[in-house]
């Protein structure tokens, strides 16, 4: 492919995810003429599929939060809306070291609403849950007068080191992978700490995020009933019958209707400003347009950018953690009972278990134990994450040793027997480095480098790392940056 001519209202969209794929659909409607180079042979970054036992399944993300309509009303844009479908109400549950727990209704992150909630008292104990009453007394300063400050730093301070440890911990590790004193709790749930002022604690301000009210931004990984009503935990998602993969196969479909150019297998290789507009260099040639979109993953979008945007030199956010996907497919009727609801999620402290998560998938959603039929299940577990010393700690390697790891897990954590001759098929997916990582300080970070984007002019900068985990972030900020950009 050789140099194109900058056209009139050419857009250019650096990579094929979720955001970068918006991102065209919401230029194309603003009429640019719009080319989407991907790195790639896949459209939808960590929305995948793969196909195991004869199932078309979710190869990444398998749900969003409902906290706010973002993912929803762009699922109805595309003609989704019939399929977005409810997790059964079984609800989720927390693997501690003495055992399992029902994880309470909780509402960011794990940090509960009311420290004596019969469920967050059993994970607790009394003193536990003395120690997070105290939260209520504490003047509202604690854990936000500084400008900056972790996850654990915030629970810490304000509910005690049993909440920090039994439930925050795990939903961290299961939704980010990272341990808490690593995240920037601005980026993983932003808009709390300005709840705490309003409200005057920790437990106020998760419980003004379950109602709906004094709400400046959305949380990532809180519930959204409008009501106020408590719901299980894990239950505050929403999936798509056939899987979130089936939302991607739509915007590639929507972006060809809308004459967007699609070209898998062309990673940019170099950006450039010109008198007109921005230049990018690929495998497959040089690409003009007058403006350009970066939806590639932070390390990779800083050092492409960082040449044409001098501001943001040495401003590169660190890589995320390497995270496994082992899928299961079993014969196997003894978990027709869905012994743990819909998944486990387990403390880093617990001894003898590898993985960060297990998800019951045939527990989880209807559709999925239709398909699979009788006494077949699907189980997903995830392993990696970065630990409180920044390190990823090792684990299993190997396909087989995760295979085999993920079987002994899964007896420990659902309680039943499962034998390696139940097993109809398994797949394993790797993730290296894709999930963003909100070090401390990464807020900071990120508004600096959209700053100096915003300046060069014509240039937006979208993604997981810079909108926050989970789709809703995605999709609710992407479509912000284009309006900025073309409006």
């Amino acid at each position: 492919m050789g140099s194109s001519p900058l056209e009139h209202g050419a857009a250019l969209v650096l990579g094929g995810g979720i955001s970068g794929l918006l991102s065209a659909r919401e230029l194309a409607a603003a009429g640019h003429h719009v080319t989407v180079l991907e790195a790639g042979s896949e459209w939808g970054g960590c929305v995948g599929s793969h196909a195991v036992a004869g199932l078309t399944l979710d190869s990444g993300a398998e749900s969003f939060a409902t906290r706010s309509d973002a993912v929803s009303g762009l699922a109805a844009e595309l003609g989704l809306a019939a399929k977005i479908v409810s997790p059964r109400p079984g609800g989720a549950w927390v693997q501690l070291p003495e055992g399992p727990r029902e994880l309470p209704k909780t509402g960011v992150l794990g940090i509960p609403a009311s420290p004596w909630d019969p469920e967050v008292r059993r994970s607790l104990g009394l003193l536990g849950s003395l120690r997070a009453s105290l939260d209520r007394f504490l003047p509202a300063s604690v854990g936000t007068a500084a400008d900056v400050i972790s996850v654990s730093g915030l629970v810490r301070a304000r509910m005690g080191s049993r909440v920090l440890e039994r439930l925050v911990a795990p939903v961290v590790g299961g939704v980010h992978s990272a341990d808490p004193g690593l995240l920037d709790v601005d980026m993983v749930a932003p808009g709390l700490r300005d709840r705490i002022r309003q409200h005057g604690s920790l437990a106020a301000a998760v419980s003004a995020q379950r109602r709906g009210a004094g709400n400046p931004a959305p949380v990532a990984g809180g519930p959204s009933p409008a009501s106020g009503q408590t719901a299980k935990a894990g239950s505050s998602v929403a999936g798509l019958e056939g899987g979130m993969h089936t939302l991607v196969d739509a915007l590639v479909e929507d972006l060809r209707s809308r004459a967007v150019t699609l070209l898998p297998g062309t990673p940019a290789l170099s950006v450039a400003r010109t008198a007109e507009g921005w230049r990018v260099k690929s495998v497959n040639g040089t690409f003009d347009a007058g403006l350009l979109v970066v939806a590639v993953d932070g390390p990779t979008a800083v050092e492409l950018l960082e040449g044409p945007v001098p501001a943001i030199a040495g401003k590169k956010p660190a890589s995320g953690p390497d995270v496994k996907l082992v899928t299961l497919v079993l014969d196997n009727p003894g978990l027709d009972s869905r012994p743990r609801g819909t998944g486990v999620l387990v403390a880093p402290q617990t001894p003898g278990i590898e993985a960060k998560a297990l998800t019951h998938a045939t527990a989880k959603w209807d559709w999925l134990a239709a398909a699979a039929g009788p006494g077949r299940h699907v189980l997903r577990l995830s392993y990696g994450r970065v630990d409180g010393a920044g390190e990823q700690p090792g684990g299993p390697g190997t396909d087989d040793d995760l295979l085999a790891a993920s079987l002994r897990d899964a007896v420990v954590l659902l309680g039943i027997g499962i034998s390696r001759e139940s097993v109809v098929d398994w797949d394993v997916v790797r993730w290296p480095g894709s999930l963003p990582f909100a070090a401390v300080g990464h807020r900071a970070r990120v508004s600096a480098i959209r700053e100096s984007c915003a300046a060069a002019g014509g240039l937006a900068v979208v993604g997981g790392w810079v909108a926050g985990n989970g789709l809703a972030a995605v999709v609710s900020d992407t479509r912000q940056q284009i309006r900025n950009l073309t409006g």
